[in-house]
C-alpha cells in the first residue's frame, strides 16, 4: 500500500480525534498536529504519505504551509479541508498543489474514496518517475512463422489471460523478455505497471533492498523510506530476470513474496501486501541448479507453475530470412541508409551459421552489416563479418563439437560445458573477455566455472553489466 503516515493538522479537537480514529481503522499510522509548528517538528522527524491539513489554523494559514510543503524533495500529497469552502478557496488550494480540497465534515465514505485516489495516484506518480525511461514499442515484436512460434504465441495467448507465476527459460538472447512482455500486454493487467528487476546487474548486497525497498535509517544513506520493485508492480506485473542469480538468502525471502504476496521492508516490521503476477527468466537449466544445492527446490516449484521453454535460434532456421529482413528495414530507418535487402548469398550465410548467441546475435550482425553496406545496395556475405565458423563445418575452438566421446549426441549441458571452457581457453584465462564472447554475465560464468570445479586466476576487472535476453 503506498500511502501509509499520514499527518492530521486541525485545531479543532472533535474533528482532529474523529479524523485519527477513522485513519487508524484502516490501518494507517497516524500522527496529528492542532497547529504549524507541530506539523513542522513532525515533517522534521520522519517522512509522511499524506497530510490532511485545515486551512484555518491558529498560528497561520495552511494554504501557506502547504507552499512550503511543495518545496521539500520528499512532499506528502496534502488534502485541504475547510468548514466553510468556497469555490474560489478550492481553486487556490488546487493552484498551489493540493491533491484536493473538501468541505467538514468529513464523512467516513468520502475520506475513504479520497484516500483509495489518493492511493493510485501516488501509485501512478512513483511508477512513472522508476519508468523514466520507456520502451519503445518497436522492437518487442516476436517474429517468426516457424511450428515452434506458432505453438510459443498461443500458449502466450491462453497463459497471458490467467495470473499464474510463469518461468520462462532458454538460452541467452533467445528473447525471455519479449515472451514476458508479450504476456504482461495480453494480460487483465496490461493497464497495470510492468516493472523489470534484472536481478544479474544488481549487487547482492542491494537486491534484497530493490525487491522490497526499505526504510528510513535502515542502513548508511538510507535517509528515507524507499518502495521496493514489488511495491511499485502493486496490481500489475515484475519480471525477474536471471532469477538463478539470486542468493539463497534473498531465495527464502522471495519464496514468502510468491506464497503469501507479503513482505517487510529491509530495517522495518510493518507487513507490506502486495497484488502482484510474477514472471521469472533464466538462461540455466533450474533443476540441475537444485540438485547441486545452489538453487532453492520450494522457490522453483513455486516459480514452475507455467513453464515455458524457448528454442535457440539454430532449432527454427527457417524463422532467419523474415528475422534478417525485419532488422534490416529496422536498422536502416535508425541509421538514415537506404539498403534494398539482402542477397540470396548473404540469407545462404546467414542460414549457415550456428548462431551461439541466438537472435541478439543476429540483430547485431545485421545492424553492422547496415552500417557496412553501400548506400542503395544489397546486404552482401562480406558485409556479415561473422567470425564463427558455419554449420556442417568442424568448430574450430577446442571441445566445442557436438558429439560426446562416446560418438553419441552430446546433452546441452555438455556442450555448454565444452563452449565456456573453450572461451576460456580462448581468451587465456581472461574471465571477463571470455563473459563477453559468450553473451552471459561474469557472474554467470564463475558460477559454470564453480560447478566445473575449475579452479584458475580470477580477472582483476570489473563486473560489466549482462544484457538481457
Amino acid at each position: 500500500m503506498p500511502i501509509e503516515k499520514i499527518i492530521v493538522l486541525e485545531d479543532d479537537l472533535v474533528v482532529r480525534k474523529t479524523l485519527e480514529q477513522q485513519l487508524r481503522y484502516r490501518r494507517y499510522d497516524v500522527a496529528s498536529a492542532e497547529n504549524i509548528a507541530g506539523a513542522v517538528e513532525l515533517l522534521g522527524k520522519d517522512n509522511f504519505d499524506l497530510m490532511i491539513v485545515d486551512v484555518k489554523l491558529p498560528d497561520g494559514d495552511g494554504i501557506e504551509l502547504l507552499k512550503q510543503i511543495n518545496s521539500r524533495p520528499a512532499r506528502p500529497l496534502v488534502v485541504m479541508i475547510s468548514s466553510h469552502g468556497t469555490v474560489d478557496m478550492a481553486v487556490e488550494c488546487m493552484s498551489n498543489g493540493a491533491f484536493t480540497f473538501l468541505t467538514k465534515p468529513i464523512s467516513a465514505e468520502h475520506l475513504a474514496v479520497t484516500l483509495k485516489k489518493a492511493e493510485e495516484h501516488s501509485q501512478l506518480v512513483k511508477v512513472s518517475q522508476h519508468l523514466s525511461q520507456g520502451d519503445e514499442e518497436e522492437g518487442f515484436e516476436l517474429l517468426g512463422h516457424s511450428g515452434c512460434m506458432e505453438q510459443l504465441r498461443a500458449l502466450i495467448r491462453k497463459v497471458a489471460r490467467t495470473h499464474a507465476t510463469v518461468l520462462i527459460q532458454g538460452e541467452s538472447g533467445t528473447g525471455k523478455e519479449l515472451v514476458a512482455r508479450a504476456l504482461y500486454r495480453q494480460s487483465p493487467r496490461a493497464g497495470a505497471p510492468f516493472i523489470k528487476v534484472n536481478c544479474a546487474a544488481i549487487p547482492e548486497t542491494l537486491i534484497e533492498s530493490e525487491f522490497f525497498g526499505h526504510e528510513k535509517g535502515s542502513f548508511t544513506n538510507a535517509v528515507s523510506k524507499r518502495e521496493g520493485r514489488f511495491e511499485l508492480a502493486h496490481t500489475g506485473t515484475i519480471l525477474l530476470d536471471e532469477i538463478s542469480e539470486i542468493s539463497s538468502t534473498v531465495q527464502a525471502k522471495l519464496l514468502r513474496v510468491l506464497q503469501e504476496r507479503e513482505f517487510e521492508r529491509v530495517g522495518g516490521n510493518r507487513t507490506v501486501r502486495v497484488d502482484v503476477r510474477v514472471l521469472a527468466t533464466t538462461n540455466r537449466n533450474l533443476e540441475e541448479s537444485v540438485q547441486s544445492k545452489v538453487f532453492r527446490q520450494d522457490l522453483f516449484f513455486r516459480l514452475n507453475v507455467v513453464p515455458i521453454l524457448l528454442q535457440p535460434l539454430r532449432d527454427r532456421r527457417e524463422d532467419i530470412p523474415v528475422l534478417a529482413d525485419t532488422f534490416c528495414k529496422r536498422f536502416a530507418r535508425k541509421h538514415g541508409v537506404e539498403i534494398h535487402g539482402l542477397s540470396e548469398e548473404c540469407l545462404k550465410g546467414l542460414g549457415n551459421h550456428s548462431w551461439p548467441g541466438n537472435v541478439r546475435e543476429l540483430q547485431n550482425v545485421i545492424e553492422r552489416a547496415v552500417i557496412l553496406c553501400n548506400e542503395g545496395g544489397l546486404l552482401e556475405t562480406v558485409h556479415l563479418g561473422m567470425g564463427h565458423p558455419v554449420l556442417p563445418a568442424a568448430p574450430s575452438a577446442p571441445g566445442a563439437g557436438t558429439l560426446a566421446d562416446n560418438g553419441r549426441l552430446a546433452t546441452l549441458a555438455e556442450v555448454e560445458k565444452r563452449q565456456i571452457l573453450a572461451a576460456i581457453s580462448a581468451c587465456k584465462g581472461n574471465r571477463t573477455h571470455a563473459a563477453r564472447m559468450l553473451d552471459i554475465s561474469v557472474r554467470t560464468l564463475r558460477n559454470k566455472l564453480r560447478e566445473y570445479n575449475y579452479a584458475d586466476g580470477e580477472d582483476s576487472e570489473p563486473e560489466p553489466q549482462d544484457a538481457v535476453a
